[in-house]
Order: C-alpha cells, then sequence, then structure tokens
C-alpha cells in the first residue's frame, strides 16, 4: 500500500451500483476529476433473472444490469474517472484544510470531495436449501419480481412494515400471499389489518423455518409451529425475504457523518448532503426512506448536481 497518493481528486465515488454508476456517468461528462472506488460493479439485484421496472428497458436480467452499468461508465471514464475495481474502502478522514483521505484495502486517495454509494447488504434466512434456491424462487423485491409470480402460491418471510408492505404488492400478482415471522408481527395495526383482511392473505407468526424445499424451482418451505410444534410444509412457488438489509458502512465513523439507529446515513432529502460538509450520500446505504435502483440513481444524480455546484463555487 501507498503511504500516500500524491493525487488529489475533485471526487471520489465509493460504491459501483447503481448510485455509484450513475454519479460516475454525471462526474465524466461534468468533467469531474473523480476517482472511483468499487469491489465489484455486481450489486444486490445481480439475484434477480428478470427485472421489469428499470425504466427504459422492458425486462433485464440483474446480471446485465450490472453489465450494462460497468459498461456505460467505462465507456466515458476516459481520463476523467479513475476507476479502482476490487478495492474495499477501510477508512474515511477528514484534514484542518477540509480535505478528505479515503484508504482502501490496496492504497490512499485524496479529494475535495465524496459520494458514499456504497449501498446494503439484505439478511438472507439461513436454513437448509435457502442458498441453493437463491434466484431460483427466492427473491427479495416485490416491486422488481412480483409480476413474475402472477397466479402462484407466495411466502413473505418478515413480520414488519416492510414485510406487509411487500405483501400489500404481491397480492395483485399472486394467487395466495402467506407471511411468515419467527415472533410477533411488528407493522404497524392499521398495515396489519389492511393486508389480512385480503381474502388472498393470512398470517402466520412464531414460526420457526426449517427448510425450503423444490427441484429446480421452490416447491415449498417447511416450518415449525411454535406454539402447537407441529411441523407444516407449505407450498409455495416464490419466496421473498423481507427481514431487513445491513447497510455497507462499516468503514465510516460517527465523527465523519451522522448515522441513525439502523446505521444508515441521514442525509437532506433536497441535496443528498450528509452532516459532514463535502460528503454526500445516496442509494441504499442512505436513511431514504424507499430502496429501489431508480431511486438510488435519481438521489445519486441529484447530489453530482449539488457537488457540481459545490465544486465551482
Amino acid at each position: 500500500m501507498n503511504l500516500e497518493s500524491k493525487i488529489y481528486y475533485d471526487l471520489a465515488v465509493i460504491g459501483g451500483g447503481p448510485a455509484g454508476v450513475a454519479a460516475g456517468v454525471y462526474a465524466a461528462r461534468k468533467k469531474i476529476k473523480t476517482v472511483f472506488i468499487t469491489e465489484s460493479f455486481r450489486n444486490q439485484s445481480v439475484v434477480s433473472d428478470n427485472i421489469q421496472n428499470w425504466i427504459g428497458t422492458v425486462s433485464i436480467s440483474g446480471e446485465d444490469l450490472a453489465k450494462n452499468l460497468e459498461k456505460h461508465l467505462k465507456s466515458l471514464a476516459g481520463d476523467i474517472i479513475d476507476i479502482k475495481e476490487k478495492e474495499t474502502a477501510t477508512n474515511i478522514t477528514k484534514n484542518n484544510d477540509g480535505l478528505f483521505t479515503i484508504t482502501t484495502d490496496k492504497n490512499i486517495y485524496n479529494s475535495r470531495t465524496i459520494l458514499i454509494a456504497s449501498g446494503s447488504v439484505r439478511r438472507k434466512i439461513k436454513i437448509k436449501g435457502a442458498e441453493k434456491f437463491e434466484g431460483k424462487g427466492i427473491t427479495y423485491c416485490a416491486t422488481c419480481d412480483g409480476p413474475m409470480f402472477a397466479d402462484m402460491d407466495i411466502a413473505v418471510i418478515g413480520g414488519g412494515n416492510s414485510a406487509f408492505e411487500s405483501a400489500s404488492q404481491l397480492l395483485a400478482y399472486a394467487k395466495s400471499v402467506t407471511i411468515l415471522q419467527r415472533s410477533d408481527f411488528k407493522a404497524d395495526p392499521i398495515t396489519i389489518k389492511k393486508v389480512l383482511s385480503n381474502p388472498k392473505a393470512r398470517g402466520i407468526s412464531n414460526v420457526d423455518l426449517i427448510e425450503v424445499k423444490g427441484d429446480k424451482f421452490v416447491s415449498g418451505i417447511v416450518y415449525k409451529d411454535k406454539t402447537t410444534d407441529k411441523i407444516i410444509e407449505l407450498p409455495v412457488q416464490g419466496i421473498f425475504i423481507e427481514i431487513g438489509a445491513n447497510p455497507s458502512v462499516e468503514y465510516i465513523k460517527d465523527d465523519i457523518v451522522e448515522l441513525d439507529d439502523k446505521e444508515q446515513i441521514i442525509v437532506d432529502p433536497k441535496t443528498q448532503k450528509t452532516s459532514c460538509v463535502g460528503i454526500w450520500s445516496a442509494g441504499d446505504c442512505t436513511d431514504g426512506l424507499y430502496k429501489q435502483n431508480n431511486i438510488a440513481v435519481g438521489d445519486a444524480i441529484k447530489a453530482l448536481e449539488d457537488i457540481f455546484r459545490y465544486l465551482k463555487g
């Protein structure tokens, strides 16, 4: 590792998903000298076989979306965007002159501004068969993948507002939706009542998940009813996981930017500014209410417009 980079960039973008790439594309077009740091261009959406809500594209796989994002950025990078792949940010510091130092596992970079777009990692169910059926019936996005499960029986795993909101969306397509939760439901009572009032919906709390079954695709999920100790196999063709996500902000300290109680970066929704002058954030690592690719892209572009104005002063 270099002890210190002698190059000062105008912008450092951390993250290679839709938010990071959108920022990089706009930085290239605005001729902002940028270091672009990412472990990979593969993002959460690579587990989806058929994304139908990426605006302007009728249908695209998550893998192809990631490849297209990478291709778009690299086509514009030139000598403006310095792409550093397979690097992980480990620390950010700010000196008395207001300049930032970004340390990675391989190098050190200096920049006048930073856009943090490192996303989040979905929590997964850790039971037999779950890993095998990732992308083969197990999915994480009702908005993205719901239409693929039209007229099928679906399970939603989770008991918070996000689980019930996903179930509400899925009821527009599905034959039935069963919400499974390991403890009591934690969603707002009015939300629970509204969703479960649909004759196609039912909620089962206090269960232990045991196994996901299937052949080429999911055919069922096995759980234990903790009230009766009965082992039950629920026939389903789709399983939507809604047990939360962990923002990828391990390298960020509270003395750099303010985090909420979920360790999400708190931003000004008008500009995506953080609590630290010179740092912006966009995408799933922020406290933004909705987590979607299109929203992440829009927020990153919003941030870049503000960063450009900041830099040009």
